[in-house]
């Protein structure tokens, strides 16, 4: 075995550049850089950072170089990849006797920062900052929010303590690491068992509690954390939206969303019970337009950080990420860049990305009005798709482009004309809502009767909201 010195220069400027790298033999023994081992943890909370294991194949995310034990008269498979704006690089190379050195260049297919466009992960957990903002380079990602959250630690002893890491580094509305353009917050995501899941992002401090209900008594609130959030700028992300806990779909989380205290509905690519879509475009029939973020929930080994993730635009009257994401100039997506335009009477977008995706579809009201098939375009070198229509008379539109491998992007709904509010979405969210106070009535656990009153009112105050028979 040979300690090749391997060095990834980005093409453009000839200096190296961080990047997720994967050297192996075509039987699949994986070789690891020094100070790495090919045997690593994927469970939750288990050393994240720095390494994955995507399908049993391993990678390792490094700063433009380091040094690999490889054999020698050996064909070896060494695959690179920085994100969805570089193309990927796999190539089959042979190391001499005593070669000690392999240089190879990663190069843009685009760039969406030319036309202001910034990528935001707007949750992970329990990477340290510093593995946060080396993925971040390695993923091509400018912003990345690692959220403090509430996690039981397996001791020795057999106790399962309860902990809170990265809590102690919380930045709130200022980057607390920043490297080349890259920069990693620190925040929090606070959690109720059966009401809901918010990430608290751009917190002007800490909202405690981090977690109520369960063994604790209920008496606190969704809309409260988003009210202390959101005095001084925050971010209010609602994170798995529509999931059935507890018997309830959607909580207090919806009626914050209902009331005005979400700013954003995160999609990540994590498995759910239920689809997320049809739930959400029921929110967006009843006039609530809240957009989606991306956000790859990496909370594991298994994970890519950015998996999923937001690109915002930033312009002179959306000075930063958050202000684009209020403004709706945003888009969430696995990977498929999508740039849309409206223009008097009609809706032009296109798609474009180097892996393959199905179509490129425009959705008005709850339905797909106009789709078109993906091309690969052989000279760009990617896939492409492109559509223009004419705009519905009343209600919302939005882009999206999806396929059955696993691609997806889409954009925030665009109201357009008078609004309107479908009576079948209406009903279906003050249900929800009804099934809100019920628990309320008959299972919180309330100390202070007048925590479990605020609920009720709130609920009573979202039904009002949506209209619709009582």
């Amino acid at each position: 075995m040979l300690n090749v010195h391997v060095r990834i220069n980005e093409a453009g400027s000839g200096k190296p550049t961080p990047v997720r790298v994967r050297v192996s033999t075509v039987d699949g023994t994986h070789f690891a850089p020094l100070g790495r081992s090919v045997e690593f943890p994927v469970g939750r909370n288990e050393v994240v950072g720095g390494h994955l294991n995507l399908a049993r194949d391993l990678w390792f995310t490094i700063d433009g170089a380091c040094e690999i034990p490889l054999p020698a008269g050996v064909p070896l498979r060494v695959q690179v990849t920085k994100g969805p704006e570089y193309r990927p690089v796999d190539e089959t190379v042979t190391l001499g006797d005593g070669q000690l050195s392999l240089r190879l260049a990663i190069a843009r297919w685009t760039d969406p920062h030319a036309d202001g466009w910034v990528s935001v992960d707007t949750r992970c957990h329990f990477l340290t900052p510093h593995d946060a903002l080396l993925e971040a380079a390695a993923e091509g990602v400018d912003v990345v929010n690692l959220l403090a959250t509430v996690q039981r630690f397996p001791a020795q002893n057999g106790t399962a303590y309860l902990t809170v890491p990265n809590l102690t580094a919380f930045s709130g509305q200022v980057p607390l690491l920043e490297r080349d353009g890259h920069k990693v917050f620190v925040n929090t995501l606070n959690t109720h068992p059966v009401l809901g899941t918010v990430g608290l992002l751009n917190s002007h401090r800490p909202v405690f509690p981090l977690t109520f209900g369960g063994e604790e008594p209920d008496d606190w609130g969704i809309c409260d954390w988003c009210d202390q959030c959101g005095r001084k700028g925050g971010l209010r992300v609602w994170v798995d939206a529509f999931e059935p806990t507890g018997g309830l779909v959607g909580g207090e989380a919806l009626i914050a969303a209902i009331l005005g205290k979400i700013d954003a509905i995160e999609v990540n690519p994590g498995p759910r019970k239920v689809p997320l879509l049809p739930w959400v475009y029921r929110l967006w029939d009843a006039g609530v337009l809240v957009p989606l973020v991306g956000g790859s929930s990496k909370d594991s080994n298994k994970v890519p950080l950015a998996a999923m993730r937001t690109y915002a635009k930033i312009s002179t009257a959306e000075p930063s990420w958050i202000a684009a994401v209020r403004a709706g100039h945003i888009f969430a997506t696995s990977g498929s860049l999508i740039n849309c335009t409206v223009s008097g009477s009609e809706i032009h977008a296109t798609a474009r990305s180097l892996g393959p995706f199905d179509d490129l579809a425009l959705v008005a009201n709850g339905r797909i009005i106009s789709r078109v098939k993906a091309q690969h375009d052989p000279e760009a070198g990617c896939y492409r798709a492109e559509l223009t229509e004419r705009l519905p008379d009343a209600g919302w539109v939005a882009v999206r482009c999806h396929s059955a491998m696993g691609a997806f992007a889409h954009t925030p709904p665009v109201a357009v004309g008078s609004p309107i509010r479908d009576p079948g979405a209406v009903a279906s969210l003050r249900k929800l809502i009804e099934q809100t106070r019920e628990w309320a009535e008959q299972h919180g656990r309330y100390v202070n009767s007048k925590r479990r009153d605020q609920l009720l009112a709130r609920c009573v105050e979202a039904a009002d909201k949506l209209g619709g028979a009582p």
